[in-house]
């Protein structure tokens, strides 16, 4: 782990499992109680001095994203070994993760002037909040990191930082990389279990918890955060749908539409989990999205050419094969996939379904996993009915020939995040963020940024005649 700008071992160590092969590919220490105090002394005692020196805050992004780029095979390394993804994947990954450290130093939080005349001046200020709790998944382990580390940094404070047990290394690596440029006790990077994520919300140094995770999960943080009044974001589950309008053409959208659904292995909170078609397309849709999943190249994910590697680790797993066979057993038809290879490794063919309803658990639960229901809708009305028919609200998606018609449909859907003609196209400029149970607050762009900051308003008299 790194504490205070060190590298710092366990009383004991976990094993973390490769899912391609089944082999521990590294082993990860676990905090104790009294390693969480530190690395919260730590960050207590380097915030104000990051923050009071702008040149050089924007300067230490600048080296941080300089030296994650230069570990980023590295890096992505680690991440291919720990949960699967291919490997210019995970790379690529790393380099993104860079890109986020980079971007953020330049973004600027100027003074908002509230009032300039004979009465006085007042602006509204954004000062850091001091300690962030930082929680992040394994699906994108060293890019959701950096996605949490830059606008905090960049906003001033420091952060105590623990990535999922599922895997942990790269996210370890990450904090030794960071070590060599940043000031000691700004990132500290700890492992452990869901025992750890608890203790980190509930001590009582950080101001703020950042957040990424499940709904069930997310309830437990706002519960202990709460407890304290800290201020907290949290990015949580989604079951996005998209709704394929009359006059699209099944055969030119299945391409875009499958990997829009099953990138990462389909492992990604903003991804399609339904479809819902016109009854008239349905039937070309669901053959044009099969043709597409057989094709996909299933294997080892260190080969290259190799386009979706396993499942991250066995829960999912077992999730997306009782969620296919629970469907099977309530009439589904399995157009594509619908099975595990023979062989080693958690490997799950990706999979397209036809013969399904809202209703079913495949589409009213998030699958996060290899797995596309395509449901049949009767007209517009009530296509936007089903989509909105949902607990969660991160993304949605419109796909039509016609984009104008297409937005118009899109402005009724309840999500956070809408694309007309696309799914998941995001970047450290947009804030991202969810309604319903999908989530509180925003990560990334300039308000993502002010999530990590608090308003103050500064009032004065007038300097002059006016």
């Amino acid at each position: 782990m790194t504490i205070d700008g060190a590298d710092v071992p366990g009383d004991r160590q976990v094993e973390v499992v490769n899912p391609a092969t089944g082999a521990v590919c590294g082993r990860a220490p676990v905090c104790t109680p009294g390693q969480v105090d530190a690395a919260m002394r730590a960050a207590a005692g380097a915030w104000r001095q990051w923050s009071a020196d702008e040149t050089a805050l924007r300067a230490g992004l600048r080296a941080a994203a300089k030296a994650v780029g230069a570990a980023a095979g590295r890096l992505g390394a680690l991440v291919t070994a720990e949960m699967g993804k291919p490997l210019p994947l995970a790379v690529g990954e790393a380099y993104a993760a860079a890109a986020t450290l980079r971007h953020h130093a330049d973004l600027e939080l100027p003074p908002e002037v509230l009032q300039d005349d004979r009465r006085g001046y007042a602006e509204l200020v954004r000062r850091p909040l001091g300690v962030v709790a930082a929680v992040t998944p394994w699906n994108f382990p060293v890019a959701v990191a950096a996605a949490k580390l830059a606008p905090a940094l960049r906003a001033g404070n420091a952060v105590v930082l623990k990535p999922s047990p599922y895997a942990p290394l790269a996210t370890l690596e990450l904090g030794r990389v960071l070590a060599g440029v940043l000031p000691a006790g700004l990132v500290n990077v700890l492992s452990g279990d869901d025992a750890l994520g608890a203790a980190m919300v509930a001590h009582p140094v950080p101001a703020h918890v950042t957040f990424t995770g499940s709904v069930p999960a997310g309830r437990r943080v706002a519960a202990r955060a709460g407890g304290d009044l800290k201020r907290y974001v949290l990015e949580l589950g989604g079951n996005d749908p998209a709704v394929v309008l009359d006059d699209a053409d099944p055969d030119e959208l299945a391409e875009r539409l499958f990997w829009d659904s099953f990138a990462n292995n389909g492992q990604a909170c903003v991804l399609i989990k339904r479809l819902y078609a016109p009854r008239r397309l349905h039937a070309r849709l669901v053959d044009a999205l099969a043709d597409r999943a057989r094709a996909a190249r299933v294997g080892d994910p260190t080969t290259k050419g190799t386009q979706l590697g396993p499942l991250a680790h066995r829960r999912q797993f077992s999730r997306i094969a009782d969620l296919v066979a629970a469907a099977r057993s309530r009439g589904a038809r399995v157009a594509a996939g619908g099975a595990a290879p023979d062989g080693p490794g958690l490997y799950y063919a990706p999979t397209v379904l036809t013969g399904v309803d809202d209703g079913d658990p495949v589409v009213d639960q998030e699958q996060f996993g290899p797995v596309l229901p395509v449901v049949p809708y009767r007209d517009v009305e009530d296509a936007v009915r089903r989509a909105n028919a949902s607990s969660y609200g991160l993304g949605g998606s419109v796909w039509s020939a016609d984009p104008d018609r297409a937005w118009a449909v899109a402005d009724r859907l309840e999500c956070g995040t809408v694309w007309v003609n696309g799914h998941a196209l995001l970047g450290p400029d947009q804030p991202v963020g969810g309604m319903k149970c999908s989530g509180i607050g925003l990560e990334g762009g300039r308000l993502g940024l002010t999530e990590y900051t608090a308003a103050q308003v500064r009032r004065r008299p007038p300097t002059g005649p006016r």
